[in-house]
C-alpha cells in the first residue's frame, strides 16, 4: 500500500485527488504548508501532491524544502495548480516538481501520474 500525501487547502479538491487515485492507497492530507513539511517528515510519502498557494508556506517552499531533505529528496511530487502559466510551470520544475497538472484536472490524468511515480519505484 502507497502513502500519497494530498497537500491543498481546499477540502473539496484533496477529496478529488483522493478519488481521482483511489486504490488501496493510504492518503495523508495537509491543508497548509507547514502540515505538509510536518507530514512529509512523519509518514515518509511515496507520493505528494501539492498545491501552490497554500497558507503559512507556499507550496514552492514546501517543494524546495523537501529536495533539500536527504529522506525527502527523491519522492515524486505532482504540483496541482490553478497557476498555469509557462512562468508557473517553470517555476514548479526549477523548485523541483516531477511533474505539473493544472486545475482543473482531469481524475484519469493525475491517476495516471501518480500510478506511473508507484510503478517506477517497485
Amino acid at each position: 500500500m502507497a502513502t500519497i500525501l494530498v497537500c491543498d487547502d481546499e477540502p473539496a479538491l484533496r477529496e478529488l485527488m483522493r478519488a481521482a487515485i483511489g486504490g488501496p492507497n493510504r492518503f495523508v492530507e495537509a491543508e497548509s504548508g507547514e502540515e505538509a513539511l510536518e507530514a512529509a517528515r512523519f509518514v515518509r510519502p511515496d507520493v505528494v501532491l501539492l498545491d501552490v498557494m497554500l497558507p503559512v508556506i507556499d507550496g514552492l517552499d514546501v517543494l524546495r524544502q523537501l529536495r533539500a531533505e536527504p529522506g525527502l529528496a527523491s519522492v515524486p511530487v505532482v504540483v496541482v495548480s490553478a497557476w498555469d502559466t509557462e512562468a508557473d510551470r517553470l517555476a514548479a520544475e526549477e523548485a523541483g516538481a516531477d511533474a505539473f497538472v493544472a486545475k482543473p484536472f482531469l481524475p484519469e490524468q493525475l491517476e495516471a501520474l501518480v500510478r506511473g511515480f508507484l510503478e517506477s519505484e517497485r
